[in-house]
This record gives C-alpha cells, sequence and structure tokens, in this order.
C-alpha cells in the first residue's frame, strides 16, 4: 500500500465525498468514529489537506503534575514517512480556555513537514497562522494561555466527538474531518470515484427535472 500516493489522491475530493465513499465500504458506524461535530471550525482554510494524524494530550492552562518534552510532538512530525497533521487534545478541565495552538507553533510545524493542525480545543494568532500558511481547525478561539505542557503524544485523542488514532489518514476542509482507518483506505478511494460520478449525475437539472415529471 502507497500511502503517500493515496494521501495525494484522497485530494481530489472532500470530506463529505470520502464519508459517503466510506458507508458503501463498511456501512454505517458510530459518527465518533467517522467524522467530527460541529464543534470544530475551519481558521486558515485554503484547500482539502490529507495527512496522516501525530497526536498529542496538552493542558495550556494550568501546569500538571506530569508532563513531557514538547519537542517530542514534533520529532514525531519529523519521524514521519508521511505529510503529518498535528492533532492535540486540550485535557484541562475548561477545555478551551486556554490556546493550544498559535502562530509560533504554526510555523515550527509547518518547517518541519506537518501540513495541518487541528486542536479539541481553542486556537490563537490567527494572522500570525495565515502567514505560516498552515490551515488549522480548533473549537474556539482566545487570546492567550497559562503554562504550556505536553502530557502525551502519539496515543488516541479526541476532537469534537471524533475519535482519532496516530497514524489514521484525516481529510480535513471546511465541513471538518472525516477520519479514514488505514485497513480500508484504498477501497475508500475507489469508491470516491463512484460516490462524485452519481452525485454530478444527481445534480444535472435535466436528471432532477426526468425524476419528478417537471418540464
Amino acid at each position: 500500500m502507497d500511502i503517500n500516493k493515496l494521501i495525494n489522491d484522497f485530494k481530489k475530493y472532500d470530506s463529505a465525498t470520502v464519508q459517503n465513499a466510506m458507508i458503501l465500504v463498511r456501512g454505517y458506524v458510530d459518527a465518533n468514529e467517522d467524522y467530527t461535530s460541529p464543534d470544530l471550525k475551519s481558521y486558515n482554510f485554503y484547500e482539502t489537506i490529507v495527512g496522516v494524524a501525530v497526536t498529542g494530550k496538552v493542558t495550556p492552562l494550568n501546569e500538571p503534575q506530569n508532563k513531557i518534552d514538547f519537542d517530542d510532538l514534533y520529532r514525531n512530525v519529523i519521524n514521519s514517512e508521511f505529510p503529518s497533521i498535528i492533532v492535540l487534545q486540550d485535557i484541562e478541565k475548561e477545555n478551551g480556555r486556554a490556546a493550544c495552538i498559535g502562530d509560533v507553533m504554526a510555523h515550527m510545524a509547518k518547517t518541519l513537514g506537518a501540513v495541518g493542525m487541528v486542536a479539541d480545543g481553542s486556537v490563537r494568532d490567527i494572522p500570525g497562522i495565515k502567514k505560516a500558511n498552515m490551515p488549522v481547525w480548533g473549537t474556539g478561539r482566545v487570546p492567550g494561555h497559562g503554562p504550556f505542557n505536553l502530557i502525551d503524544t502519539q496515543i488516541d485523542v479526541e476532537v469534537a466527538n471524533l475519535i482519532i488514532h496516530p497514524g489514521d489518514i484525516l481529510i480535513a476542509d471546511e465541513d471538518g474531518i472525516t477520519r479514514i482507518p488505514i485497513d480500508i483506505a484504498e477501497e475508500t478511494l475507489e469508491k470516491c470515484a463512484v460516490v462524485r460520478e452519481k452525485e454530478t449525475n444527481m445534480m444535472k437539472e435535466t436528471e432532477i427535472k426526468k425524476r419528478f415529471g417537471v418540464d
């Protein structure tokens, strides 16, 4: 399986088309295994982003009892064989009260090979993030944070009610994020073409009129 080719080919589609394609592959599944809730918002979207999840849990508001070197997260991006999407879960009791993505992080992540950043939590410094040319998703915006620490990395996280595993392929756009499990990625890509052709035909004016007997 050529993951890099899959990532590149998925860019031709969008998160909704991919989700529809996965229904054809495996049927309906729990939404929390499939796509993000409406809590997740795009703050610097300019094209569909596809990459492999590099995950972390953070505390951006209070000093934790235990923490690890934040650079461990960036090293996982460096060591990835594929374009990475950094996915952070704010595990503070007051989730979202402090920012866990900002412009410095965006510039660092971009330089090290990440193609997107996602937070189950708040973001800040949107003008600087735009200068970094880094697509970012989050559940809110605030101007500040407290002691900001990494608790764990490359573990399962939950973002806007979606469970994301390290190494999952993610497709992100203005609608949010759809998670593509590796084991069905190839078949899903094939079904994307089927979904697009079917929906393109369904939206044709002539086909709509024909279906409803309208001249």
